[in-house]
């Protein structure tokens, strides 16, 4: 028994110990499973972060690589627009093409009857001879009714395809003329030149500046000129680009152990070298536009002084800095191959021009003869100046806007037209919509309505063919109180599209018995397009305080209400500035930091027609704030892969305490590509106004791009 029972427990123990050894082996693979999977998560980390780390160096090296760019793009300025077509005459001629005459549906016959369509198809099986018989008169009556009210209403088509074509040879007729009358009047320009008269010299030439292809567009071409006819002298003060052109940074690094993109410095003796060239490279460039511009054989010399509007560190007041000067002879400048040149040294040795050494810090240099100076017949002409107006007739400029756009209205209803004004929001960039009842030119009209004080840009025009052909309507019409350049006429020429300046606008009114001027030569601002001017609003009782929501609007506040056209959503923002650079990141007011610490500026509900608002008290901004910024970029949550082409007929409302409308300010429109934009600035003057400056640079890195420039860490 003692042996079976032993040979019982050794099975079982045994079995136990098979039973230990499988538990072992199974826990050990769960540890060796356990491990690998350790082992690939680990793996897969790293992987990760050197993916990760790869993808931030990889955006450092595209963000130095667009530094690089935009360097390169500087350095490259007047060789690059050497490359581009002289300004000529030429461009300004008219095609005498005509729309061909289309009668449309009046060029179609009237379809005449048939006998056979009346006549019964009955045999003599189901209808007997006398029916049949009265059924065939009764069919041909039919027949004769219809062949004469269908001879009939060919006739009276005959007749309105007479009276139509009539209209339209009419139409074509005056065409034709008035497009001889524009291009005998480029004739009698160019004859004009050739005799050196100084309006039509200074017309000439300041337009071949303005419609310079050589020319980015992010750069300003302000100009003021006059001409001498004695030495055939052309005088010209030209804005230039500020200092800020100039990127900052040199390049960017990413940091890892601080997950952040340190922008490295550009010394800043590199930067003012950079800038020196470029500045050099603009009056240069502008001399290369005249002298290839100067088919008439009209200039033997051209003076320009190179500026920039800023406040004179001396005085503090706002003026314009002379950064550079130069007198440029024909018999000197057309020897130059200015692609070869160092453009400094061109300009200063090779032309004996003046060129700041500091204009970082705005060193001004004396500058050479002046607009001003020029006497007699070569009195100043400003391109895009102001008509004088008689004292009873109501100033454009200073008329509300929306005023302003019922007069537009008032002036088509005087021509014969329906016109209505549109809705504040939502209207499309349409102001005006006009219904010409005209057989041949008639139809839709759209109508935009631009108060600007300058030239109006051919972005504009462009923006305006774009609104007609959304619209479907026949025509676009482009008012302003200012005047078109010759790109704007250019691009317009064989398009629907009429261009109406100041002038043209004010004859007009007076030619239907409305009233109008352009403000008064001696007056004005003689600010930027949308410039507008905030009085000291300062009152006894200091400062507002600080509230963490907006209640009723003091009387010294006042709102900025935003508006644009398109469905993108967009961030708003308002930057409080000394200079370039915002004051702390608590004056950065965006969605999340509502106010600044003092509540001078604050985030506010809007209300229609704008999509965003800003209340600001312009008094209450700390004393060493000398700028406002207003930006807008795309809201990356709501539309992540939206870019500002859609950003059009963009707009401030100025609104006072009351919600009363105080002015109207243009802001440019966004391009493709681009995520962020400067609306604008409100800059303060040296008696304590503020001026509205309009901005218009974009970024393609969003609102963290932007702020990187202005100062904000946005890691």
């Amino acid at each position: 028994m003692s042996r079976r029972s032993s040979g019982s427990i050794g099975v079982w123990a045994e079995a136990q110990r098979q039973q230990q050894r499988a538990q072992l082996i199974q826990q050990r693979e769960a540890e060796r499973r356990q491990r690998a999977w350790e082992r690939d998560v680990a793996r897969g980390q790293r992987e990760q972060q050197a993916a990760y780390k790869q993808r931030r160096e990889a955006e450092a090296r595209r963000l130095t690589e667009r530094i690089d760019a935009e360097v390169a793009a500087l350095q490259g300025l007047l060789t690059t627009g050497c490359r581009a077509p002289a300004f000529r005459m030429g461009s300004l001629v008219r095609s005498e093409r005509i729309e061909a005459f289309d009668p449309g549906a009046l060029g179609q016959p009237v379809p005449m009857p048939h006998l056979q369509q009346f006549q019964q198809q009955s045999s003599g099986w189901t209808l007997g001879s006398g029916r049949r018989a009265q059924a065939e008169r009764e069919a041909h009556d039919r027949y004769t009714q219809a062949w004469q009210a269908a001879h009939a209403a060919d006739q009276d088509r005959l007749r309105r395809l007479a009276a139509y074509r009539d209209q339209y040879d009419r139409w074509a007729t005056g065409q034709l003329a008035g497009i001889r009358r524009h291009n005998s009047g480029l004739g009698a320009l160019a004859e004009a030149l050739r005799r050196g008269d100084p309006e039509s010299a200074v017309e000439y030439f300041s337009a071949a500046l303005y419609a310079s292809g050589a020319w980015p567009e992010e750069l300003p071409r302000q100009v003021s000129a006059a001409y001498d006819p004695g030495p055939r002298q052309l005088v010209l003060d030209w804005e230039l680009p500020r200092y800020e052109v100039v990127p900052e940074a040199k390049s960017v690094r990413y940091v890892p152990s601080t997950d952040q993109d340190k922008e490295m410095a550009r010394p800043a003796t590199q930067r003012r070298a950079l800038y020196r060239d470029l500045l050099a490279q603009c009056v240069l460039l502008v001399l290369r536009e005249l002298y290839a511009a100067d088919e008439f054989d009209a200039l033997d010399s051209v003076v320009v002084n190179g500026f920039v509007d800023d406040h004179d560190p001396v005085t503090g007041r706002a003026a314009q800095i002379v950064l550079v000067t130069v007198q440029a002879a024909r018999s000197a400048f057309s020897g130059l191959r200015l692609e070869q040149v160092s453009a400094v040294d061109c300009l200063v040795d090779g032309l004996r021009g003046q060129l700041s050494a500091r204009p970082d810090q705005l060193t001004a240099v004396r500058a050479g003869r002046a607009p001003g100076d020029v006497g007699g017949a070569g009195a100043v002409v400003s391109h895009g100046g102001h008509a004088d107006g008689g004292e009873e007739e109501p100033d454009l400029f200073a008329m509300d806007p929306i005023a302003f756009e019922n007069l537009v209205a008032e002036l088509f209803r005087a021509m014969g037209m329906e016109a209505v004004t549109t809705q504040r929001s939502g209207d499309g960039g349409v102001d005006v919509e006009a219904l010409d009842p005209a057989p041949i030119r008639g139809g839709r009209i759209v109508v935009q309505v631009k108060r600007y004080r300058n030239t109006v840009p051919p972005t504009a025009v462009r923006d305006l063919y774009g609104t007609v052909q959304d619209a479907g309507a026949n025509k676009g019409v482009l008012v302003t109180t200012s005047s078109f350049g010759p790109g704007s006429y250019t691009f317009a020429n064989g398009k629907p599209l009429e261009l109406v300046p100041g002038v043209e606008l004010v004859d007009l009114l007076h030619r239907y018995g409305l009233r109008g001027r352009l403000g008064d030569r001696t007056g004005g601002d003689g600010g930027r397009a949308g410039g507008a001017t905030i009085p000291d609003q300062r009152t006894a009782a200091g400062p507002a305080a600080p509230s963490p929501a907006p209640g009723p609007l003091a009387a010294d506040r006042n709102v900025l209400g935003m508006s644009w056209s398109g469905a993108v959503a967009l961030d708003v923002c308002a930057l409080v500035c000394e200079g370039g650079r915002v004051l702390s990141e608590d004056h950065f007011v965006f969605f999340n930091n509502p106010a600044t610490p003092d509540g001078s500026v604050r985030s506010r509900p809007h209300t229609a027609p704008d999509k965003a608002a800003v209340e600001v008290g312009f008094d209450d901004l700390p004393g060493r704030a000398d700028r406002l910024v207003l930006v807008a970029a795309i809201d990356p949550e709501v539309n992540p892969d939206a870019d500002l082409a859609g950003f059009t007929d963009a707009r401030i409302r100025l609104l006072g305490a009351g919600g009363e409308e105080l002015d109207r300010l243009e802001v440019s429109d966004g391009r493709a590509g681009e995520t962020a934009l400067v609306l604008g600035s409100f800059r303060r003057r040296a008696n304590g106004d503020w001026k509205f400056v309009i901005g218009g640079k974009g970024y393609r890195g969003g609102l963290e791009d932007l702020l990187r420039e202005y100062g904000v860490d946005v890691a």
